[in-house]
């Protein structure tokens, strides 16, 4: 074991890059001032010198104990004689004996080290053995490196040969052996011989694996290049080099860590993706991990963290860009608008998603694309529909093979800026399964009071979200789970009416297909009357679609005439069927006639308003209520009490009070193949009964809306613009509304409130007043008997 001999104060020279052995005999050259006056004192003396190794070579003075290593040699001065550059000098010295630093005492003229000499631990008995054999491998070790450096003096090799002190024979080889200074010094700071032995065994053999690379890179270089091509040669050994070397190249980790901190980064993030760099940079490229590591910080590199475009506030720009894109949808242009005001005040203000609501076809998805171009902001879409898995929303933790950020961050990355627009689309058809409900995790994404601190599971940094402006849309209100609606402003998107349709596609659809198409309105002419039967006749839906392919259909048409030489092309009502076939859909012709037992009704659905009739038979019988025509729920209740308020009403109405015993009722609504519901019908349903027990007829030009309470209170509906568009389609004059439903009147198209008057009514005896073309008359109430013993029997208090 060793031990502190004494405490000795020598002057010392910082070696940079070069270490010194015990045993071991130098030559090397000094050029700093400090260093030669510290040679200079040490001839003057008993000649004795301590060399240490200092940490950085760039250290011009190093003064400090800790720039030093701690473990050196104390030498003895050979010869010192000067160089021919006078500045310089040139030394011989042996080494002597390991050395610790203990303190630093003087720094000028020279440098002066206090330092406890160390001598090397002794070998037990009972490692005797096991030094004979480690001597043997070490010996091993060193002929196999030798056999990769030319050139090796022959006495160098009987002196390995020739030691048996596993300890002497270290210092020998590390010494003479071309490795690395580091690597030189860890055998020096190494007191147990048999540990110091050991190292030297694994560092011997790490770098005859290396050398024996270089040498089968060389031999493939060679094999490929003429010699007397020599940057062709270099550059070919660099490209072997990185195929065969375990490691990658210093350049590529340095070019990811100048990235990173290009990105000015707060300390969280920016220290994260430096701890990632540096694993990236001790990890071997053949290794699976590197690869790992290196998509891993493409990806945080590629997310906009401190890119966001600058926001286009001109309202009037704004407003002109969204009546280019899309005809009507005055609401939501209204909200859009404001939207841009407010952001134009108070720049800062979070939180504001909205969500539209509304059946396929209308707009939603292309309406969100055009508030991204009037804000000047870029624009990514993500369709929710089907998602199940929680991860596709926050992503894949790393560590799994494949991973990858959640759809969110992906969407940022792909718009390139860290305040873009992101509609979620179809948000109402998020699934959830085993793996997650991914709704849940859009709670965080659509909050503004969190969404500024996101925590992608692959990314695992914080990312701001709160200037993403996040719109969504959805098919049907109720499929969207709660907790995610009460974060988003809901704006509901009623079906195109019929006049919509016909803007749009003449304004929109006929300029997009006719250019799509390689023509132009004048080479293809198509007329209003044609553009409204494609409507009336081809097309059955909410929004535009289909109206879209049948206006494509029309252009497929009149490009092939036109490409056979015709000047122009028009389309018409009469040449209609001859290009696009007979007609899908037909219109009932309107009934101007006043009948019994029928009265129109108007209904909403997800295609647009519809006239519903409603037909009501009275025969004799039982008193049973048969109900036909696909309803639902809600209807069948409504005819049951709008049969309970006639009876309620009997006599006041001129109905036979006991026709609920002796009469069978029948009411059908037609088309029955199609599902019907709701309890907009009530209004309809009693006119209908009380037309049919009163043989009253019901007026031909009157349609109504309404829902029926027992006490014959008219009570409010929805869909009242889609309604009134179908009872102005079908020529009606007179639409019956509740009178609730009057402010809604403001969503009306002009054309109807033109063509259609609309009354509104409190309850049922004003809806009778104006439907049926006269008013029944009250029956006469029998009078009641005197209620005796013996007059009161079952029978007579049933009756």
């Amino acid at each position: 074991m060793s031990r502190e001999i004494v405490l000795r104060t020598l002057p010392a020279v910082a070696l940079r890059g070069m270490t010194v052995f015990p045993g071991m005999q130098l030559h090397f050259e000094v050029s700093r001032k400090q260093s030669i006056a510290a040679l200079r004192t040490a001839m003057d003396g008993d000649r004795e010198v301590f060399l240490v190794m200092q940490r950085d070579i760039r250290t011009e003075e190093p003064k400090a104990v800790k720039e030093f290593f701690p473990m050196g040699v104390i030498c003895k001065i050979k010869q010192i004689f000067n160089t021919p550059k006078h500045e310089n000098m040139r030394v011989a010295v042996e080494g002597l004996s390991r050395a610790r630093i203990a303190d630093v005492q003087r720094t000028s003229p020279y440098l002066t080290m206090l330092v406890s000499e160390k001598h090397t631990y002794a070998v037990r008995p009972a490692d005797l053995e096991y030094e004979q054999a480690l001597v043997r491998v070490l010996t091993e070790c060193f002929q196999d490196y030798s056999q990769f450096i030319p050139n090796i003096p022959t006495d160098l090799i009987l002196q390995v040969l020739s030691e048996d002190d596993a300890g002497g024979l270290a210092d020998f080889i590390a010494s003479n052996a071309s490795i690395d200074s580091l690597k030189k010094q860890e055998i020096l700071n190494e007191l147990h011989p048999l540990r110091r032995a050991e190292k030297l065994c694994a560092i011997l053999r790490n770098e005859a694996e290396l050398l024996e690379i270089e040498e089968d890179i060389q031999n493939k270089v060679q094999e490929q290049v003429d010699q007397n091509q020599k940057e062709y040669y270099l550059r070919e050994q660099m490209k072997a080099i990185s195929i065969e070397l375990d490691g990658e190249e210093a350049d590529e980790a340095e070019e990811l860590r100048e990235k990173i901190l290009a990105l000015n980064l707060d300390d969280e993030r920016r220290d994260k993706l430096l701890q990632e760099c540096s694993r990236f940079a001790k990890t071997g490229r053949t290794s699976p991990e590197a690869m790992v590591i290196r998509t891993y910080l493409e990806t945080c590199l590629a997310l906009p963290w401190n890119v966001e475009t600058k926001d286009n506030l001109d309202l009037e720009r704004a407003r002109k860009i969204l009546d280019e894109d899309h005809y009507g949808m005055q609401r939501i242009k209204d909200r859009m608008i404001e939207m841009l005001a407010v952001r134009k005040l108070s720049p800062d203000i979070k939180g504001q998603i909205i969500c539209l609501v509304g059946p396929p076809g209308v707009g939603k998805t292309s309406i969100a694309r055009s508030v991204a171009r009037a804000m000047g902001r870029k624009y990514a879409r993500i369709s929710l529909g089907g998602v199940r898995d929680e991860a596709e929303i926050r992503g894949h933790r790393k560590t799994y093979i494949g991973a990858m950020p959640g759809r969110i961050l992906s969407a940022v990355t792909q718009a390139g800026s860290s305040n873009p627009l992101i509609l979620l689309d179809e948000v109402d058809k998020l699934g959830m399964d085993y793996k997650g409900d991914p709704s849940s995790a859009l709670l965080e994404v659509l909050d503004g009071e969190q969404n500024d601190t996101f925590r992608d599971h692959y990314i695992e940094m914080p990312f701001d979200l709160s200037r993403v402006l996040f719109i969504t849309t959805a098919n049907n209100r109720d499929e969207i789970p709660q907790p995610l609606l009460d974060r988003m402003e809901v704006i509901e998107l009623s079906s195109y009416t019929r006049e919509e349709k016909f803007h749009i596609a003449k304004e929109h659809l006929l300029r997009k297909q006719a250019k799509r198409h390689g023509l132009n309105l004048r080479s293809l002419r198509v007329t209003d009357g044609a553009i409204r039967a494609v409507i009336d006749g081809y097309t059955k839906e909410a929004g535009v679609r289909r109206l879209e392919q049948e206006l494509a259909a029309l252009c497929r048409k009149a490009a092939v005439a036109v490409a056979g030489g015709a000047k122009s092309f028009t389309v018409n009502e009469k040449n209609l069927e001859e290009l696009l076939g007979a007609r899908k859909y037909r219109r009932e012709p309107k009934k101007s006639e006043d009948e019994i037992g029928i009265a129109r009704g108007l209904a909403w659905t997800s295609v647009g308003g519809e006239m519903l009739d409603v037909e009501a038979c009275v025969m004799d019988g039982s008193g049973k209520l048969e109900l036909t025509g696909s309803l639902g729920d809600v209807m069948k209740e409504s005819a049951r009490a709008a049969v309970s308020l006639i009876r309620s009403r009997a006599f006041a109405l001129g109905v036979a009070p006991d026709f609920y015993k002796n009469k069978d009722i029948h009411l059908h609504f037609p088309e029955g193949a199609v599902p019907k519901d709701g309890p907009s019908a009530g209004v309809t349903i009693t006119t209908a009964l009380v037309s049919a027990l009163t043989d009253t007829p019901v007026r031909a030009d009157v349609a109504m809306t309404g829902e029926i309470s027992l006490h014959g209170r008219v009570l409010p509906i929805g869909g009242l613009r889609e309604k009134t568009m179908a009872a102005y389609i079908n020529g009606i004059q007179t639409v019956i509304i509740p009178q609730e439903n009057v402010p809604n009147l403001d969503d009306v198209e002009p054309i109807v409130k033109e063509s259609v008057s609309f009354l509104p009514v409190r309850d049922i005896d004003e809806v009778l007043e104006a439907a049926l073309t006269k008013q029944p008359k009250p029956v006469r109430q029998k009078p009641m008997m005197p209620l005796t013993e013996k007059s009161v029997s079952a029978e007579t208090y049933a009756q």
